[in-house]
């Protein structure tokens, strides 16, 4: 539907610059990729379900017709969201591709097809179309929000936000922000209340931020459980960290985490060989001082 009110065009178009920067995040990382022609342990699922909630914002958008705007950001997510995990399919290991493929069926295929049959079989008027698709919609974007959880009880644990990335924590809450002010000013609950939420998780994020920014990591933490955290919470939640990238095209567990991971696990082992070689040479040396005594 074409939109009377000025404001509501405006905050639209600020709420695709915002989330148009959000799904350009991780092109250094995937450029990074490319040249090593590896993937670095990097997960696929944080990509999956970034897709998957485009799709579902782009079907939405196109059963209540006119709502371009929210079209152009999530067929852009669409977009490069798939460029995304064909470099990724491209360079990770077999069993990561092999989960990929699985994912990309289960959610971009399985569920967006369920999504689709059931909007057509249990709603055959309109309105009624646009309210069962509308609430489906709030609640698998708002479930995708339980993956901040991971990297904030990471905060909390470890008292430090050495693996929270506050830019992009920042971008996110202000896309959030922008689309929310969208579906208020067009009275739509069903954008709103998604992105209540991920303004919600994206202020607990900046205050932790601004509670912890001064501790320096204690030397004994390990990110390995926080990787598996992650983990965990990805399997349940079917999502990365992070809030709105589009309306509603959720966010994804930064990818800097595992960067941070990678540089952490080869500070870890450069310590472990230079004990290893330490205690080699203090061997050596005791058994040249028994030589000569002998």
């Amino acid at each position: 539907m074409a939109h009377a009110n000025p404001m509501i065009f405006v905050v639209g178009i600020l709420g695709n610059l915002v989330s148009f920067c959000c799904f350009l995040a991780p092109v250094p990382t995937f450029y990074r990729v490319c040249k090593k022609k590896t993937t670095e342990g990097f997960q696929s699922l944080p990509y999956v379900a970034a897709l998957f909630t485009s799709m579902l914002w782009i079907f939405y958008a196109y059963i209540k017709t006119g709502e371009i705007l929210l079209i152009t950001i999530n067929a852009f997510g669409c977009f490069i969201e798939t460029v995304y995990l064909v470099i990724y399919i491209t360079y990770c290991p077999k069993k990561a591709r092999f989960f990929t493929f699985k994912m990309i069926f289960l959610f971009n295929v399985g569920v967006i097809f369920l999504v689709v049959l059931l909007t057509h079989v249990l709603a055959k008027e309109r309105t009624a179309r646009i309210e069962l698709l509308g609430w489906i919609c709030v609640v698998l974007s708002t479930s995708v929000f339980a993956a901040p959880l991971s990297i904030i009880k990471v905060v909390i644990r470890t008292k430090s936000v050495e693996f929270m990335p506050i830019t992009l924590s920042l971008l996110l809450t202000v896309s959030a922000m922008m689309w929310m002010a969208y579906g208020i000013l067009l009275r739509d609950i069903y954008v709103t209340l998604p992105n209540f939420v991920g303004i919600t998780f994206g202020t607990i994020q900046i205050v932790l931020y601004l509670i912890y920014r001064k501790n320096k990591p204690v030397k004994d933490q390990k990110l390995p459980e926080h990787k598996d955290d992650v983990a965990n919470d990805e399997n349940v939640n079917t999502a990365v960290s992070g809030e709105n990238r589009g309306a509603n095209a959720t966010g994804f567990v930064d990818i800097e985490i595992g960067e941070k991971k990678q540089v952490q696990e080869q500070a870890d082992k450069k310590q472990d060989q230079q004990a290893v070689n330490a205690r080699d040479q203090t061997e050596h040396n005791n058994n040249s001082n028994k030589t000569r005594e002998g």
